[in-house]
């Protein structure tokens, strides 16, 4: 099994190296390693990055925060609220999708896959990174908050403005990292059934994110995925 910090890419290392030295790395990367023997642990460890890979860190335009990866067979691929082609989307996401068409008139995505997202500067990040297969937050409090609160300051830290995405309480606490003088920050409750109906349908979240990047002279994020 690779340490953690050897399946990150080189450019994300760099802006992260003070967490990934640090001695609450070390717990976590051998905490995950200990999971994945005695447990199956969701993603699988090629996949545990993928944001980083597909958004590189100079690239991020949009931040959107979730909380814990999809504890599912087969769901979590390393994107927050993405689901591989052929797996059936989640309710949150299907929520998310019913947004997107309202918002922007997009047609429903043949499947639940945000890749294209991440390939356009959308970093989709969860504050935990792994779970175990059927047990919700089983990996909170080991030691990923502390790496997701670095990539967040890290991503505060860029030179260009970006839109930080915050649905529901939890994402919303992390506003406190954020310079909100040079970024934009959507704040709305959560895409999940519980909360959706409480102002996340109508709350526009994909073309306020487009006006604001506009708005601090970047250009806007291509929403469209395969339909």
């Amino acid at each position: 099994m690779s340490p953690l910090k050897d399946l990150l890419p080189v450019e994300w290392c760099a802006v992260l190296q003070d967490v990934l030295a640090s001695p609450g790395f070390k717990q976590l990367e051998a905490f995950v390693a200990q999971e994945r023997r005695r447990h199956t642990v969701y993603p699988p460890e090629e996949e545990l990055f993928s944001a980083f890979r597909l958004t590189p860190y100079g690239q991020v335009k949009v931040l959107i925060l979730g909380q814990d990866p999809y504890h599912g067979a087969g769901q979590a691929h390393g994107l927050a609220f993405s689901v591989r082609p052929g797996v059936k989307p989640p309710p949150s996401l299907v929520n998310i999708f019913k947004e997107l068409q309202s918002d922007l008139g997009l047609p429903r995505p043949r499947d639940g896959s945000l890749v294209p997202w991440a390939e356009r500067g959308v970093l989709l990040l969860n504050a935990v990174l792994t779970v175990r297969e059927g047990q919700a937050n089983s990996h909170a409090g080991h030691g990923w908050e502390a790496f997701t609160d670095a990539v967040i300051r890290a991503v505060n830290d860029q030179p260009e403005p970006v839109v930080f995405v915050l649905w529901g309480g939890y994402a919303q606490k992390k506003e406190a990292l954020i310079d909100t003088r040079r970024h934009a920050v959507l704040k709305g409750p959560h895409p999940s059934p519980l909360s959706a109906k409480r102002g996340f349908f109508g709350s526009k979240p994909f073309s306020h994110a487009n006006a604001e990047l506009e708005k601090r002279g970047r250009a806007p994020v291509d929403w469209r995925l395969p339909g």
